[in-house]
Formats: structure tokens, C-alpha cells, sequence
């Protein structure tokens, strides 16, 4: 049994600190890191309530309503960055990551000590899978949002649309890995392929000034 209230309380305590002494884009990483170490907490509280209600196994919960919980835990800060800060594209991308990354590491640190770190096999699968999947669910979120408003698009179809984005990769990734052999090799891969297809795009929208 682990007590993930108090994981959580020695990773914020020494965000909440520095956020203090950080300024501008720092800040906002330090801030929506944060933010994403709590969503994943209460995510984890909502997913094992609907769990027991449902009365669905842990597999299905995994694959049926974690995705679908932990991206609306996720993209409801983003809405609030988005309409309140209303910030440059940049500033959205930072949010997104800083969350994205804030989610899973909590969520690693709390399977790290749930299930120990002996294999080196489960913890590369851990980060190079699992916490790059939350990061570009996020990437996927933000890059929708900024084309819904870059088209002015900003409704409620255009942003249930970027939202739907993130809950699809989220789902597939958790479906291909519920099964051992070659979907569990393929969900594993999906992240870091995934990744490496946005990542040369992005930086070329960002040298090209398409995005700011």
C-alpha cells in the first residue's frame, strides 16, 4: 500500500517554493507542473470510485474510463489557462507540457514505489512509454486548441474536437498495451513514434513563426 497524498505533498511542497522564486515562462512550467501532479491524483480517486460503482474489472476501468477521466482532468486546467490567461501559442505548448509531464511523473513516482524499481525493463517501459504518452496527449490537446483558434473556431464543436484528440491516443495507447506480445510492443512504441513525428513539424512551425 502506498499513501499517494503524501508523494504528492513532498513533490509540491518544493514547487509551491519555487514558484516563489521563478518568473515568467518558468513560472508558468513550474505552475502547470504542479497543476498536473494533483489532476493525477484526483484522477486516480475518480477512476477508483467509477471503478467500484461500474463494478468493471481493473483491465476495463484501464481501458474504458481511465482515458476518459484523466484527459478531462487534464484538459480542464488547459480551458482555464486558455480563456482566462488567453496566452500566445507558446504559452499554451508550456502549459500543456508542464502538465503532461506534472501527470506523469506523479503517476510513475506512485507505481515506482507501488511496485518497486528492481527491473530496469518495467521502469524504461514506465518512462519512455507511459510518461511520454501524457506528455503528447497534451502536445496533441494544445495543438488542437491553437488551430480551433487559429480559424476561429473557439466554440464548443471545435474544442470537443481537440479534446477528442487526446482521449483517442490516450485510449489506443492503454488498448494496445492491455494485450501482451505484439500490441503490447506496438502501444509501448506509439509514444516515442509519436513524439519524434511532431517534434521536427513543431520546430519548424516555430522557426517559421507559425507558431508564436
Amino acid at each position: 500500500m502506498i499513501y499517494a497524498e503524501n508523494i504528492f505533498i513532498c513533490i509540491a511542497v518544493p514547487l509551491l517554493i519555487s514558484i516563489l522564486f521563478a518568473e515568467g515562462s518558468a513560472r508558468g512550467f513550474i505552475a502547470s507542473f504542479l497543476t498536473g501532479t494533483a489532476v493525477c491524483l484526483l484522477s486516480a480517486y475518480i477512476s477508483g470510485f467509477l471503478q467500484i460503482v461500474s463494478g468493471m474489472s481493473v483491465g476495463d476501468t484501464a481501458v474504458f474510463l481511465s482515458p476518459v477521466v484523466e484527459e478531462i482532468m487534464k484538459f480542464l486546467p488547459m480551458l482555464f489557462v486558455l480563456f482566462i490567461f488567453m496566452p500566445e501559442d507558446s504559452g499554451l505548448f508550456i502549459a500543456a507540457i508542464g502538465i503532461g509531464a506534472g501527470f506523469a511523473t506523479f503517476e510513475n513516482c506512485c507505481y515506482l514505489l507501488s511496485s518497486g524499481a528492481a527491473s530496469l525493463r518495467y521502469m524504461l517501459i514506465r518512462g519512455l512509454a507511459v510518461g511520454v504518452m501524457h506528455i503528447i496527449s497534451m502536445l496533441t490537446l494544445a495543438l488542437g486548441l491553437v488551430l480551433v483558434r487559429r480559424v476561429r473556431l473557439l466554440s464548443l464543436p471545435g474544442i470537443a474536437g481537440a479534446f477528442s484528440l487526446s482521449v483517442i491516443f490516450h485510449g489506443l495507447y492503454n488498448l494496445l498495451v492491455s494485450e501482451p506480445g505484439i500490441s503490447s510492443a506496438i502501444g509501448y512504441i506509439l509514444p516515442l513514434a509519436t513524439a519524434a513525428l511532431l517534434y521536427f513539424p513543431y520546430r519548424s512551425l516555430r522557426r517559421t513563426g507559425v507558431l508564436f
